[in-house]
């Protein structure tokens, strides 16, 4: 039986991206979407002014996307938007919870961000079946300009990656390609393409009716604005908060009914961060805050450990990078495999002191390499594990461990999303 999703937004907080229940046209529209853009300079100053950085992951910022890609598009014919919903990461759901019921607001961002640039064309990149439904049925409603594409591809880890979007819409396996060029060089039809998280487009209709500085009253001065988060674990059902960045875990615990003496640590920002231990309870969920415990907010996915095994969560974190890299580079390929096999020695009480060596030497060594960041995910795993929970790795390695031994934390997608009631 599907579980139910809650969703909610910070106690206080005036959502800008949830709402209750799905949105029509007439609706969005009654509320203000859709208004004309007058003035695109005017509000690409306003991005800037923002703050606003991409919500995909990378946290990179959007004026400066948008900023280039409309500064390469002069003399090249145009440019492409393409708006990323393949949400690879199990962890996370807030792409698919925007894409089924908040569709206007997505197509509005992907309208203002397509102005901005020049763009004459546009995709919704998506896997979900329900979410291209979906977003086919707004883009029907709205018989928009410039047109809507919605391409929908098999799901997969790397398939959201910026360059394996631009490959799938050209035609091609929805995999990496080596950079340069990036997308914003040139990407869908050779063309200057701006490929934009679709929670990163879905802040534009909010900055062009309120400004920047109103964006930026809320969060703060490095992470401004409110994020989504997939928060999972803990024998809880998962739940997507709104949340202003800059919030205290401990207070997400709070919000999330789990109280803070039965958190030993967290998954952070879906696979890719890493694991953080009790030092998280003390963290504010905000980039700078996260960068300097040598973690991240990435997606905005946070997994719980309650009991859980983190050295079983990061040996099924690493099999996962193993079985689902794209298969193309060697150094992906092989350091995946090699550095899930120790890991899983070490949960499975079979390790020795020169696997120990040699993940922690991978670790280090293997970042950086790859047409993706499959890998540096797979290393950010094992450096963490090895780094925040030491105690944990020398009693696998000496004694072993109970829970790992009864086989208590098996799986093939921790902190999986699974199909849910999202309405």
């Amino acid at each position: 039986m599907p579980l139910s999703l809650t969703v909610a937004a910070w106690p206080g907080l005036t959502p800008r991206l949830l709402r209750v229940g799905s949105e029509t046209y007439d609706d969005y529209v009654a509320t203000g979407g859709y208004r004309d853009l007058h003035d695109p300079d005017g509000l690409l100053d306003e991005v800037e002014r923002s703050g606003l950085r991409g919500r995909g992951g990378a946290a990179f910022p959007m004026a400066v996307k948008l900023r280039t890609v409309r500064n390469n598009s002069r003399g090249r014919g145009g440019a492409v938007v393409v708006a990323n919903g393949e949400e690879g990461e199990p962890a996370s759901i807030k792409d698919r919870w925007l894409l089924r019921n908040r569709p206007h607001l997505v197509l509005d961002g992907l309208r203002l961000a397509a102005t901005i640039v020049g763009a004459q064309r546009t995709y919704v990149y998506v896997s979900d079946p329900a979410a291209a439904a979906s977003m086919e049925s707004a883009v029907a409603q709205r018989n928009a300009v410039p047109s809507v594409e919605v391409v929908t591809v098999a799901p997969g880890y790397v398939a959201g990656e910026e360059t394996a979007a631009v490959r799938a819409i050209n035609g091609g396996p929805a995999k990496p390609t080596d950079k340069p060029p990036r997308p914003f060089e040139q990407g869908v039809a050779t063309l200057p393409t701006l490929v934009s998280n679709v929670e990163t487009l879905a802040n534009l209709p909010y900055l062009h009716a309120h400004g920047g500085q109103e964006f930026r009253s809320i969060g703060t001065a490095d992470s401004p604005g409110t994020f989504l988060a997939t928060v999972t674990g803990a024998g809880r059902a998962p739940a997507l908060y709104e949340l202003p960045h800059g919030v205290r875990f401990a207070d997400v615990l709070e919000l999330h009914g789990v109280p803070a003496q039965m958190a030993t640590g967290a998954l952070m920002g879906g696979y890719f961060a890493g694991l953080l231990g009790p030092s998280v309870l003390d963290a504010t969920l905000d980039h700078e805050a996260l960068r300097r415990l040598g973690s991240g907010l990435g997606c905005g996915a946070i997994s719980i450990l309650n009991g859980d095994c983190p050295v079983a969560v990061a040996a099924a974190v690493l099999a996962y990078f193993d079985r689902e890299n794209a298969g193309q580079c060697g150094s992906c390929f092989n350091g995946t495999a090699a550095m899930a096999a120790a890991a899983g020695g070490l949960r499975d009480g079979v390790a020795t002191g020169d696997d120990l060596t040699r993940l922690r030497r991978w670790s280090r060594e293997l970042r950086g390499r790859g047409a993706c960041a499959t890998l540096d995910g797979a290393a950010n795993i094992a450096a963490s594990l090895l780094d925040q929970f030491p105690a944990e790795v020398t009693r696998h390695l000496e004694n072993g461990c109970p829970a790992c031994q009864s086989g208590d934390f098996i799986t093939l997608r921790p902190y999986e999303v699974e199909e849910v009631m999202m309405a």
